[in-house]
């Protein structure tokens, strides 16, 4: 082996495949690894102008109180709008525990990251943040409570079905 040259020793020690006529490199000269597409999960060319209903729906269920679980959200919903741009509609259902980040003065403490995140996405990107009326019930917290971009359901689990039928893609942690 002490006979390869250095570049002949990473091109041998980097995975290639080919798809399409085209080759992936798993891993590069420096190491890194690259993500190998997947076919069926590329958009085709879209006719859509800017302006045009989203072609893409996703509500997210966000029913925890955890600090870890809701930035795990707002990651994902970060990518989203990264990949899609104004061409995905974004629901999010705070249902239980996770409804107090949508309280003027939560009960429970939050996160002021979380906090300052989950308005920055309704103000800045149009995510709608939807409040369980059940939970907001239970703690006797009437819609003055809530924050100004918060909507509301009278029942949480309703509003993530009823979306769902209207095309959005449930995604849960």
């Amino acid at each position: 082996m002490r006979l390869l040259t250095p570049l002949l020793a990473t091109l041998l020690a980097a995975s290639f495949t080919l798809q399409s006529g085209q080759i992936f490199a798993a891993e590069t000269a420096s190491g890194a690894f690259k993500l190998k597409p997947v076919p069926e999960l590329q958009d085709p060319v879209s006719e859509r102008f800017p302006g045009d209903p989203a072609e893409h729906k996703a509500v997210y269920m966000w029913n925890k109180h955890d600090a870890e679980y809701q930035t795990g959200i707002l990651n994902s919903i970060q990518a989203m709008i990264k990949k899609y741009g104004d061409n995905v509609e974004i629901a999010v259902v705070a249902i239980g525990p996770g409804l107090h980040v949508l309280a003027k003065e939560p009960k429970r403490e939050v996160d002021q990251l979380i906090y300052d995140r989950v308005k920055g996405f309704a103000k800045d990107y149009k995510v709608r943040w939807i409040a369980c009326g059940n939970t907001m019930n239970t703690i006797h917290w009437e819609h003055s409570d809530m924050r100004e971009f918060a909507e509301y359901s009278e029942v949480g689990a309703a509003a993530l079905m009823e979306l769902q039928e209207e095309g959005y893609k449930l995604l849960v942690w």
